[in-house]
């Protein structure tokens, strides 16, 4: 008699990844819809304060008026947390809510005056007490961070949509030109609150873009055989 192949289960903390696939996004899409749905609703129904923010409004959003501003806002806080609870366009409404609130970090939570990174630190809190107070915002991006790069997950609409696609020959990996349009994009972005720091981010995103492109070129000079 032959021996029947035996087959390995997947581990235990295999399924447990598997079902952290479905609920990890969903938690953070849940979380972060509730927190933007709100501001959104405040501003649709309260008063526009943001001409009292004077010309603190970083580029492009500060050749625009107050009034244009509000409404952006408010619409993209609604917009966007209805999105991100039904898991449908997540990574977009994800970028457009990390936008927002780097905006939102500048003009309202961002130390005006800091020399040190020290006195940058003290405005690490929810309460202000002269320094800022951009640890509620910041909370918002590391989350909002997963739900740009991963998507919504399984339980989402996107997972519904992209499964009537026809299937990839094989999952994609992580390789120059991806790191490089992640470090463009979130550098950019985070250069208008630390922009030694942003810059060089952005600046390595350019390179690694360039680079692949040149590898890319048929005959040239660093193209892979």
């Amino acid at each position: 008699m032959s021996a029947t192949p035996s087959t390995t289960s997947p581990g235990l903390l295999s399924r447990v990844d598997g079902v952290g696939q479905w609920l990890s996004p969903l938690g953070l899409r849940v979380l972060l819809a509730w927190e933007f749905f709100e501001a959104g609703r405040e501003k649709l129904q309260g008063d526009n304060w943001f001409a009292d923010l004077g010309d603190k409004f970083p580029l492009p959003f500060s050749l625009l008026s107050a009034n244009v501003n509000w409404t952006l806002a408010t619409w993209f806080e609604l917009i966007g947390s209805v999105a991100l609870l039904l898991g449908i366009g997540t990574r977009y409404a994800a970028a457009t809510l990390w936008v927002l609130t780097v905006v939102a970090i500048y003009a309202v939570h961002w130390p005006s005056d800091w020399s040190s990174l020290s006195e940058l630190w003290q405005g690490y809190a929810i309460s202000n007490d002269g320094y800022g107070n951009y640890k509620l915002p910041l909370i918002y991006l590391v989350m909002l961070l997963p739900l740009m790069l991963n998507g919504g997950g399984r339980f989402s609409l996107d997972r519904v949509i992209n499964a009537l696609r026809p299937a990839p020959a094989s999952p994609a990996a992580a390789d120059t030109s991806a790191w490089g349009l992640v470090l463009f994009a979130v550098g950019a972005t985070v250069s208008v609150l630390l922009p030694w720091f942003g810059g060089v981010a952005a600046v390595a995103g350019i390179a690694l873009l360039a680079w692949t492109r040149l590898r890319s070129q048929p005959g040239g000079r660093y193209a892979v055989a």
